[in-house]
């Protein structure tokens, strides 16, 4: 068995992932509600949990302890989930790479680390 097929599948209830990342049920259900986690359900319609699932709660929780609010950490995780720009066959728009640019300098910024296109793209944004 891969270790990804390990990660995803759904081992872990609700309980145990609580105690894992100091959450409680209604933050874990939140963030469900939000599209970050998508557990998998039981028949008696039971969340289940993947380590994957633990470590995004994980993550999540280590974003909003640097200040992001949740609309910073959902387009962290649409960007995450995008193929990489030299992948992408259609060419980004002005406006979507201007957005893309601005993220990432903010977050750079968020983690006190300089994105290497801040010096030069920082006179653009104030």
């Amino acid at each position: 068995m891969s270790q990804q097929l390990r990660r995803t599948m759904p081992l872990l209830p609700i309980s145990i992932v609580m105690q894992l990342t100091e959450l409680t049920a209604r933050q874990i259900r939140y963030y469900e509600d939000h599209d970050l986690i998508n557990p998998a359900r039981t028949d008696g319609n039971r969340r289940m949990f993947s380590l994957i699932d633990v470590d995004t709660l994980l993550e999540i929780k280590d974003f909003l302890e640097q200040g992001i609010n949740m609309a910073g950490i959902k387009k962290i995780f649409e960007m995450k989930n995008q193929p990489l720009i030299a992948e992408k066959k259609a060419q980004m728009t002005d406006k979507e790479l201007r957005s893309f640019l601005r993220v990432e300098m903010q977050q750079a910024g968020r983690m006190q680390k300089a994105s290497l296109r801040q010096g030069d793209l920082s006179r653009f944004y104030h």
